[in-house]
């Protein structure tokens, strides 16, 4: 089966089920008017993603490109990379704050007290902080205080 016949079969599925729902309504009744805009919605929303440049088939079904060789080659790197860069972004706000969270209570008389119960106020203010992490993971890597010296780390016996 190809993908334009794929695509009319969902559709057809779509549309006959709210078709199903319609006929349990009176026509002039709130429920069936917004089954049939439902209906025409449907209708537009295949015909749009079949026309669409976007990462979207013949088919009338989003698609996505999540191979960067691909979808440089057929120009939507923005598609990929813009959420991917995004991602890795606070992905990395998030484990630079908490490590910086983990390396302040450590000092403390009861680290593990400040591990369970979060203090807030300095979660909240090295999370604001921690907006340009990049830039400081990169001063600590020159310092040599991002990673741990090879001495600290223990290794088990082989």
């Amino acid at each position: 089966m190809n993908a334009v016949m794929h695509s009319q079969s969902v559709q057809k599925k779509e549309i006959s089920s709210l078709q199903k729902r319609l006929k349990q309504y009176d026509p002039s009744s709130a429920p069936a008017l917004a089954l049939t805009a439902t209906i025409e919605r449907t209708e537009k929303r295949f015909a749009n993603y079949g026309k669409s440049g976007l990462l979207c088939g013949n088919d009338g079904l989003p698609h996505l490109i999540a191979d960067p060789g691909l979808a440089l080659r057929f120009g939507h790197a923005g598609e990929v990379f813009i959420p991917t860069i995004g991602f890795l972004y606070i992905a990395g706000w998030i484990g630079y704050v908490g490590r910086q969270y983990l390396n302040i209570v450590k000092g403390e008389k009861k680290p593990t007290e400040k591990e369970i119960i979060i203090d807030v106020p300095l979660a909240l203010r090295l999370s604001l902080q921690g907006a340009a992490w990049p830039l400081k993971a990169v001063r600590e890597l020159q310092q040599g205080s991002l990673v741990e010296r090879a001495e600290n780390i223990t290794v088990s016996p082989r």
